[in-house]
């Protein structure tokens, strides 16, 4: 495999949000590329439900990234950080026009993201690192049961692009990538609704909904050298659904 496409030799990935259906599929595929991997999950519930499967350079931790404390001892404790991925992300249908769960999921999806990122800049500077953060389709295409979703996302793509023009001269590339519609659990309920699933799957070009590992290479592209002049860009995975 070309040098260019492949993680150098003690690569390391933190995985924020990891335990979850996307994140899982990123771990795998990293620690499938030979690197060593951290992954979060919120708490250990969501470890324990995790499609991530004990292997040789894993390691699972619970992170509640609204806490600043938690956030900066987790990084305190790694040793090393090529990589950051910022997919921790929570959504309320219809709940989120009630203030305190407007502020709950920007707290999660949006400064959470952002304390991470900081959190982890020193070990990013040090390894000439990559932070590549999980934005959303919705970011651009509003649904209107999620405002606060919808808003944080938005948010992630302009601090995307902020922290890449910010962090630029310390070595620390910037990108995020932007599922469209992802079969996970976030939206299981919804996919049973037969008419709703198969209304969504023909506005793509594939004609079908996406799968958390067809996420995952583009993050992993994300963090290669064959992307080491990619910086504040937004990749977008959605089957081709904003295309037309």
């Amino acid at each position: 495999m070309s040098a260019q496409f492949s993680l150098p030799a003690g690569f390391h990935a933190v995985v924020v949000g990891g335990a979850g259906d996307i994140g899982a599929a990123i771990s795998t595929l990293f620690l499938d590329l030979g690197a060593t991997v951290s992954a979060t999950g919120v708490d250990q519930a969501a470890l324990d439900r995790s499609h991530l499967q004990p292997r040789e350079g894993l390691t699972l931790t619970a992170l509640d990234v609204t806490s600043d404390a938690a956030v900066e001892a987790f990084a305190a404790g790694q040793a090393r950080c090529d990589a950051l991925v910022n997919c921790a992300g929570i959504l309320a249908r219809d709940k989120e026009f009630e203030i305190a769960t407007f502020q709950k999921v920007l707290d999660v999806n949006l400064t959470g993201t952002f304390r991470t990122c900081t959190a982890f800049r020193p070990l990013l500077a040090a390894a000439k690192g990559s932070i590549v953060n999980i934005a959303s389709m919705n970011a651009t295409l509003a649904l209107p049961r999620i405002p606060a979703y919808c808003a944080s996302k938005g948010g992630v793509v302009m601090l995307t692009k902020a922290l890449a023009l910010a962090w630029a001269g310390e070595g620390i590339r910037v990108n995020a990538v932007a599922p469209g519609y992802i079969e996970t659990a976030i939206n299981e309920a919804g996919r049973q609704d037969e008419a709703h699933r198969n209304r969504i799957a023909e506005r793509t070009a594939f004609k079908r909904w996406g799968q958390p590992d067809e996420v995952a290479g583009a993050v992993a592209f994300l963090c290669m050298p064959a992307s080491r002049y990619a910086t504040g860009t937004v990749v977008a995975v959605d089957g081709g659904f904003l295309a037309g």
